[in-house]
């Protein structure tokens, strides 16, 4: 595995041979593309956005904390990722909308999960927070409780 941007480790496993128009400003990329992601105790994603949705797949390891947050609404959304039938209210998938800003970090020793994107993943269409100044002092002054994923 690679070490990624945002913290943690990747591998892409899927990019499709299939491509498509995004319908918005950018030119026609895969249809669809999936990684293996890894987080160990001492890494985090750190808070970043991609311009289509990505869907996070828990594989193995300790749950996952994963959270979502549209900076124009302020609207926040907070989900572990685990096992079908683990403890408390985790669940194996959840949806980040695209352009919504998100970050994980795993409840344990390490975690693999899979992220898929579509359309698929370009780095054109990833920001990481800590290098945009202006969403940065927008989460400063709006959500300091998710400055530590910085």
């Amino acid at each position: 595995m690679t070490r990624h941007p945002e913290g943690g480790h990747f591998r892409e496993v899927y990019r499709s041979v299939s491509s498509v128009a995004p319908g918005d400003d950018r030119v026609r990329r895969a249809a669809l593309t999936t990684i293996y992601f890894l987080l160990q105790s001492d890494e985090h994603s750190a808070l970043h956005r991609v311009r289509s949705d990505e869907a996070w797949h828990f594989y193995e390891g300790d749950p996952l904390h994963l959270v979502w947050w549209d900076a124009a609404s302020n609207v926040i959304e907070r989900c572990t990722l685990g096992e079908v039938g683990g403890p408390g209210d985790a669940r194996p998938v959840a949806v980040v909308p695209a352009g919504w800003w998100q970050a994980a970090r795993t409840t344990g020793a390490y975690t693999l999960v899979g992220c898929t994107v579509g359309p698929g993943f370009d780095y054109a269409d990833f920001t990481l927070m800590r290098e945009d100044v202006q969403a940065t002092q927008a989460l400063h002054r709006l959500r300091p409780e998710l400055a530590d994923l910085l």
